[in-house]
């Protein structure tokens, strides 16, 4: 029943709000559980088959347990706490821009980082795999200082945070520009072409436990600031009028926004590479399901986005063992399936 005038009386919205607030937690309950059958799960895909794993498993020597816990669980554990980085940007990008098709990358951020991780490989003359023994910290930090030179150049461009849509197409044009150095720079040498290649579609091979520890640090620092300026993005899907009529200051909040979309972002570049199309997905998935405001999805695209991209990456193993295929280009092949058929159900339903 419409209270007078057609509106929804506050005695009618408050059970829905309620109703809505305890699915959206079951399905919370439910993706941390998927989670955990999941690194539990990957524990048991390898170069070996499953059935070998299990014998391993329960009679473990001491190189079973090495693979198992120092190669295995910290690959599942950090795959989920990229995903889940990869969501949460993805969720701030969209609701910064106003656009359900923004991204993380969007910015340069990727390009950036790939341009970083580049000029480190090159001053090296080596590749990534043969410089693990620097650890993750120089790669990492390469794509850091890339994402975050990225970002300076977009604003740059773009004269600030102000406009939009300056700022989207100042972000294209930084993409396009440092794809095409990087690409510049590896044809002076095509022996570092092969090894960046696993870094542009996107690998969790090398994620130890300080790649755990890293990625899960910068997500809950990440997630707790991005929940307490969750209202300003309430506030910008509104309009900006709206913002600007509740006191916020507009430059500064899309600055915090636009800092954790990098952050976040060069984190996961810097130990995973390029994995597209999940920071994409992840908050479609979620509002697929639930009509939230930011605070609940911001949780809910981490979590989902942390379930796509674990399991992504069991499939990555899982497909051509012993090989594994590259994340990045599962996760593009899942994701683009996913958005073609989200497409073809809206023309269907226009």
């Amino acid at each position: 029943m419409l209270a007078a005038g057609g509106s929804v009386s506050a005695s009618q919205i408050a059970p829905i709000a309620k109703a809505t607030t305890t699915r959206f937690g079951r399905w919370l309950l439910v993706g941390c559980g998927v989670s955990v059958i999941l690194v539990l799960i990957g524990l048991l895909i390898g170069t070996t088959g499953i059935a070998r794993s299990l014998t391993e498993l329960r009679h473990p020597d001491s190189e079973a347990l090495t693979i198992f816990w120092q190669i295995r669980l910290p690959r599942s554990l950090g795959a989920w706490c990229a995903g889940a980085l990869l969501g949460l940007a993805g969720c701030v990008a969209q609701g910064v821009f106003r656009n359900p098709l923004a991204e993380p990358y969007l910015l340069g951020t990727a390009s950036g980082a790939a341009l970083g991780v580049a000029l480190c490989l090159l001053s090296f003359d080596s590749g990534v795999f043969s410089i693990a023994w620097l650890g993750a910290l120089g790669v990492t930090g390469a794509a850091c200082l890339g994402a975050a030179g990225a970002i300076v150049l977009t604003l740059a461009l773009s004269r600030g945070v102000v406009q939009t849509a300056s700022l989207l197409l100042a972000g294209v044009v930084v993409a396009f520009l440092l794809s095409a150095i990087t690409s510049l720079l590896l044809l002076t040498k095509p022996d570092i072409w092969l090894s960046m290649q696993s870094f542009l579609l996107g690998s969790t091979a090398l994620i130890g436990w300080f790649a755990v520890l890293l990625l899960s640090a910068v997500l809950g620092v990440s997630l707790m600031v991005a929940l307490a300026l969750a209202k300003g993005l309430d506030a910008l899907t509104l309009g900006e009028d709206t913002a600007q009529s509740l006191g916020l200051s507009l430059p500064m909040l899309r600055l915090a926004f636009l800092g954790i979309v990098a952050v976040t972002t060069a984190t996961v570049v810097g130990q995973c590479g390029v994995i597209g199309f999940v920071g994409l997905v992840a908050p479609h998935l979620v509002r697929q399901l639930f009509e939230l405001d930011h605070r609940r999805l911001l949780l809910g695209s981490a979590l989902s986005g942390g379930i796509l991209l674990q399991a992504a990456d069991l499939l990555s193993r899982w497909l051509l063992q012993p090989s594994e295929l590259p994340v990045g280009a599962v996760t593009a092949c899942l994701g683009g399936s996913y958005l073609i058929v989200l497409l073809w159900r809206r023309n269907r339903d226009a």
